[in-house]
């Protein structure tokens, strides 16, 4: 199940079928992220963890590199 999950997860970002919360956009601005990092990271990572104790639904913790080929 996971991999099927990380598959819709991926093609969502290739569709830019998602929503970045102001949260998230502030702590990737604390970390030196962008959009752009995030999406790499999640075309090229994996799931390390699922959290299922969260009430708004499970949450997929996904592991990868940023986007290192900046101009």
């Amino acid at each position: 199940m996971p991999r099927k999950k990380l598959d819709q997860i991926r093609e969502k970002v290739r569709l830019r079928q998602y929503d970045m919360s102001l949260h998230a956009m502030e702590e990737m601005a604390e970390d030196g992220l962008d959009i752009l990092d995030v999406e790499h990271g999640v075309l090229s990572g994996r799931i390390a963890r699922i959290e299922k104790d969260d009430p708004r639904g499970t949450k997929y913790v996904i592991e990868g590199t940023g986007n290192y080929h900046r101009l």
